[in-house]
């Protein structure tokens, strides 16, 4: 399964690797308007505290994209 937001310019694309009955390990990638390293998107991560209930599972993926480029573009969330 996947699902792609976008976010301060970015995209967030959220994978679900299904574990288990109703139960899923989330990964998610970042794409910016900058091509820094090749083209696409960048390096897969897996999200830490998998396996998710699916709606569990996006939203903690989007959220794990968010923070990312939070950081990247070096904006204080609070």
């Amino acid at each position: 399964m996947q699902r792609t937001t976008e976010y301060r310019g970015f995209a967030i694309r959220v994978n679900l690797l299904k574990t288990a009955e109703g139960m899923f390990d989330t990964w998610f990638q970042i794409k910016g308007p900058t091509r820094v390293r090749g083209t696409g998107y960048g390096t897969r991560r897996k999200v830490s505290g998998s396996p998710f209930s699916r709606r569990w599972a996006h939203l903690v993926g989007e959220l794990a994209g968010r923070a990312s480029i939070d950081e990247i573009l070096d904006v204080d969330a609070f």
